[in-house]
């Protein structure tokens, strides 16, 4: 199968990462949990939308994001199980030399350039499985639709929407080797 993979919140802790240098460089105290919306300077009162996302755009930003628990391994399985893997990713082009070169292929280091794909609307990119945190990238996608539960889409009811809600990367590694055996 070809399993498409966003970065953001779904392999690393972006909104961790953004929350926390946010608050240090305002003075809030927002916690992760309080971010309910896909625009994150709604959990900022006060501050401009250009305020809040100037943070992730800051040198050396990415050096302050963690993967997410089990996805590394869990890529590196699915690859050696013979699928295709690709990570796609609707990221300013700003941030693609940290994100990308810094953040994903340390953290990634079995990934290659090849395996990326920059995309400002997923739904044109072919793949049988697409993983991610945001409604707006898995509606209308012809693929299977994997929503990885974050603040901002906890109250979005998946199922209702076809939609397989997952927690961890053990959920989805369970899913995917369900789908697979299906096939």
């Amino acid at each position: 199968m070809t399993i498409l993979v966003d970065m953001d919140d779904t392999i690393e802790q972006l909104l961790q990462a953004w929350v926390a240098g946010a608050n240090e460089t305002y003075g809030y105290n927002v916690a992760y949990e309080d971010v309910t919306d896909w625009n994150v300077s709604k959990a900022f009162p006060g501050l401009t939308w250009e305020q809040v996302y100037a943070v992730p755009m800051r040198p050396g930003f990415w050096d302050t994001v963690l993967p997410v628990p089990g996805a590394a391994e869990a890529l590196r399985r699915f690859m050696e199980a013979g699928h295709e893997v690709l990570i796609v990713t609707a990221t300013p082009f700003e941030s693609v030399p940290e994100k990308i070169g810094g953040f994903l292929f340390k953290h990634f280091p079995f990934l290659i350039w090849d395996q990326v794909i920059i995309a400002g609307k997923k739904q044109r990119i072919k793949g049988d499985v697409l993983i991610d945190d945001g409604v707006h990238n898995l509606v209308g996608g012809d693929y299977v639709k994997l929503l990885m539960t974050a603040p901002h889409n906890r109250a979005y009811d998946a199922e209702a929407n076809g939609m397989i809600r997952v927690h961890t990367w053990e959920e989805i590694e369970a899913v995917i080797d369900r789908i697979s055996a299906e096939r």
